[in-house]
């Protein structure tokens, strides 16, 4: 699907995560970033309800506001997981006001909620574009059943889910078994989430560096398989006689895969952003992303029968 800014522009191959704005990153490397990502080229910005309580969306706003035509920005409501229309609307409501803008361009459920009736969920959507302060919906962290289900109850209410957010990088691969297929199939952009894995393929873990990775147990847990780190070192073995960032090749990698729209890059620091920004313009051939490829495991087909050579 080709999506646009309300002046008409494309949005741009890659877009800027700011989930560390106001966090990790404070507010004058959070412009830092922000005046890098337009530099570069880059007008698509992803935001969230809940992210640094408030904050990212309050310093995008602020930085976004003076061009805001110009520009697509897409926030998220449901962080809680609360998909009633009473919350997501109250989110919603919250976000327009943190951000000091009178539309956002993408709309995202931020999780899937099982004990609301989806009906009602996207009713309440419908009523936010309908006003004209949402041009798109879209959803993050859905399973594809869930994706093409809500899809069903959206169009019966003349709307269509336009974005997916997985989550996708070289040691995270789910997303290729249903999610890039379907979205394919159904002229759904795709903007992954963790192109470098939680920081694992940035090769700091393999330099004995600290982090999220070791200190935060979720991630510890999410990335913390032997193969994982294998393909993190390997993955630095081959940029460096290529001479580039791991970030690059890791961030790149995505973006070569045909069903992804633009990879969310982001950084805590203005220091750390430019690896990402230079995948923009890494040529990676089809030897070279073949090779990366084979550093992981390849997820069998949703119908796989291996088994039978099928």
């Amino acid at each position: 699907m080709s999506l646009k800014t309300a002046n008409g522009t494309a949005i741009s191959g890659f877009c800027f995560g700011t989930m560390q704005f106001g966090g990790k990153a404070d507010a004058a490397n959070s412009r830092s970033m922000y005046d890098a990502c337009r530099a570069a080229g880059i007008n698509f910005f992803d935001t969230a309800h809940g992210y640094t309580g408030g904050q990212s969306e309050t310093l995008l706003g602020e930085f976004a506001r003076a061009e805001r035509d110009n520009l697509f920005i897409a926030t998220k409501c449901a962080s809680s997981g609360d998909c009633s229309p009473q919350a997501i609307t109250r989110d919603f409501e919250e976000s327009m006001g943190r951000l000091g803008m009178d539309y956002v361009d993408m709309m995202y459920m931020h999780r899937w909620d099982a004990s609301v009736p989806l009906e009602a969920t996207y009713e309440a959507l419908a009523r936010m574009v309908e006003s004209g302060r949402v041009r798109h919906i879209g959803v993050s962290n859905y399973a594809a059943w869930q994706v093409m289900k809500a899809l069903g109850v959206a169009q019966s209410l003349g709307l269509t889910i336009s974005m997916l957010q997985p989550m996708y990088s070289l040691v995270k691969r789910q997303a290729e078994v249903e999610i890039l297929p379907m979205a394919v199939s159904e002229g759904m952009a795709v903007v992954p989430y963790s192109p470098l894995g939680g920081g694992l393929l940035t090769g700091k873990y393999s330099a004995g560096a600290g982090g999220r990775l070791v200190d935060d147990p979720m991630y510890t847990a999410r990335y913390g398989q032997d193969w994982m780190h294998d393909a993190a070192r390997a993955l630095s073995d081959t940029a460096a006689k290529l001479g580039v960032s791991p970030i690059t090749l890791a961030v790149a990698w995505v973006a070569r895969n045909p069903g992804v729209t633009a990879p969310i890059i982001s950084a805590s620091a203005a220091g750390q952003l430019q690896p990402s920004l230079d995948a923009m313009t890494f040529a990676m051939d089809a030897a070279l992303y073949a090779d990366l490829t084979a550093l992981t495991p390849t997820p069998a087909l949703a119908t796989d029968r291996s088994e039978e050579g099928l």
